[in-house]
């Protein structure tokens, strides 16, 4: 085999909570995992600031430190952790053929793809600079920390107008903004929101900038795109929800996926339609997309590995 061509049990690509969590199960298995970080070590929550939502860190604790303990606790139990990025797959047979930076090939008895999603976000040198300090894609995880305070929401999906009645339930008053002059929600979410007293939409509305004091948000510039009328509104938080989009597009005429791209696994499980082939996090996940959430299905993935093998074991012994 050239020394551009490696043959493991286990190859693991991505390294955020679910790909981690799939190491520690699968290198206490004695399957030897390889994990591969992808272009963010950590994932999203190297991004994030404050986690008050994942079970035992009664303190709460920053999303890079609690990243850097998942990557220590994989790398205690012999997971070869790498930096690099998959950059295509051939899954034609087995076992599987990944590519890593476009030059090195690993050969994997099974694949953990954990390669999670990204925030779509609007593009704003505001909205990045204040990211973390007021600005986030994720209303159940940080709308704690803006209780009894004003906040805004960017969209008119499903998923914003379900954050904003969750954030209406915290904060004083939210204001949501919508590109058009009606929603893209279902009506019954539309009408969960529309019922909602303290939630103030505003209609052919988008964000200008966001304003901050230079540590941390105080309000928005908003424009109407039918009147052009500019108006700031005093905020506090400033809570995106356009969508995120799965990091799968390597996987594209291999994997099951939907139509936005999020990989399909069998109910129950995290197998794919490839044998040998597993499916964790973010990656396959639209609905919850919690670090917590993440880590149960990167365990689920690592145990489904290991039976895997072990059958494969046990068939060629017979």
């Amino acid at each position: 085999m050239s020394q551009d061509t490696e043959h493991v049990q286990c190859l693991i690509i991505g390294s955020g909570p679910a790909g981690y969590t799939a190491a520690i199960y699968a290198a206490r298995a004695d399957l030897k995992p390889v994990l591969y970080t992808g272009i963010v070590p950590g994932g999203q929550l190297t991004q994030t600031t404050d986690v008050d939502n994942f079970p035992g860190y009664p303190a709460g604790i920053m999303g890079p430190e609690m990243m850097e303990d998942f990557r220590k606790q994989a790398e205690r139990f012999g997971t070869d952790i790498r930096f690099g990025y998959a950059t295509s797959v051939d899954f034609s047979g087995t076992p599987h053929k990944v590519v890593i930076d476009e030059h090195k090939t690993i050969i994997a008895e099974t694949v953990i793809v954990a390669t999670g999603a990204t925030a779509k976000w609007l593009g704003l040198e505001s909205e990045q600079k204040y990211n973390g300090f007021g600005v986030s894609a994720c209303a159940v995880c940080d709308g704690f920390f803006f209780r009894n305070q004003e906040v805004a929401i960017v969209g008119a999906g499903d998923t914003a107008a379900e954050e904003a009645t969750y954030l209406a339930k915290l904060c004083s008053k939210v204001h949501m903004l919508v590109r058009r002059d009606e929603f893209r929600a279902s009506k019954a979410m539309q009408n969960r929101v529309l019922s909602t007293p303290n939630i103030e939409i505003h209609y052919n509305t988008e964000t200008q900038e966001i304003v901050g004091d230079g540590q941390n948000v105080t309000g928005i510039r908003v424009y109407n795109n039918k009147t052009t009328e500019e108006t700031t509104i005093p905020v506090t938080g400033f809570f995106v929800a356009i969508g995120h989009k799965p990091n799968t597009d390597i996987f594209k005429g291999w994997l099951d996926m939907d139509e936005t791209g999020y990989l399909i696994t069998k109910p129950g499980t995290a197998q794919t339609n490839i044998e040998g082939v597993f499916a964790c996090g973010d990656a396959q996940d639209k609905v919850y997309r919690q670090a917590v959430t993440a880590a149960g299905t990167g365990c689920m993935a690592a145990l489904e590995a290991e039976r895997y093998l072990a059958e494969k074991e046990y068939e060629a012994a017979e």
